[in-house]
């Protein structure tokens, strides 16, 4: 989990990172879907999504999304628009990888040693 400073309170975001590719002839309609799942999810309040390509002329694709909370994540799970999205998605990628959660890990700014 990330820790993340809002108006005030300490607040909990969940990092997921999806790695993916379109099916043959669907990229412009999973770029589409992407898009309309990730407005859904914003609109709601749900995540922050951010969708990289890993270069120019490359068809693999990295979502990065910061899910508010863990209820924030199973709000969406059983959201009817959301599901129906994630299932259109399905016929239009090849999921490559999936982290559920990452967890921050610090790096000490002196030695470089990574501290949990």
């Amino acid at each position: 989990m990330i820790p993340v400073q809002q108006t005030g309170s300490l607040s909990r975001e969940i990092l997921s990172v999806a790695i993916f590719e379109p099916v043959a002839g669907e990229e412009s309609n999973a770029l589409a879907t992407m898009r309309e799942i990730m407005s859904a999810l914003a609109n709601k309040g749900l995540s922050r999504d951010f969708l990289y390509r890993t270069s120019a002329d490359s068809h693999e694709y990295i979502l990065f999304r910061y899910w508010k909370s863990e209820e924030s994540r199973r709000t969406a799970q059983e959201d009817p628009e959301i599901q129906r999205g994630w299932a259109k998605l399905a016929h239009e990628v090849r999921i490559l990888k999936v982290y559920e959660s990452l967890i921050q890990v610090a790096a000490a700014p002196d030695t470089g040693h990574v501290h949990p």
